[in-house]
């Protein structure tokens, strides 16, 4: 996984394949897919064509419309406090 600073600068009018949208967001495949299909993420899709078309200025529309105004109501994981550390185990009782 590339640092965040590794990554490529979001350019508006240029156009990325969902693989491109995931690889500059730093998530799955599956999840620019889930984007897609809840409509958070908009696409073009020429007729007769499969492939889909993200406009980088789509992709900065999500990232600005998903802003998080409250930082106190990320979950821990959200929040990368603990990134560096191994996940807790889960004891029984």
């Amino acid at each position: 996984m590339k640092h965040h600073s590794e990554r490529p600068v979001i350019e508006p009018n240029r156009v990325y394949s969902r693989e491109e949208t995931a690889e500059v967001l730093n998530v799955s495949l599956s999840t620019i897919k889930r984007l897609i299909a809840s409509r958070q993420l908009r696409v073009s899709q020429p007729p007769g064509m499969r492939r889909v078309l993200i406009l980088g200025q789509h992709i900065l529309e999500l990232i600005t419309a998903t802003e998080v105004k409250d930082p106190t109501r990320l979950t821990e994981s959200q929040s990368g406090a603990d990134d560096d550390q191994p996940p807790k185990k889960k004891t029984r009782i």
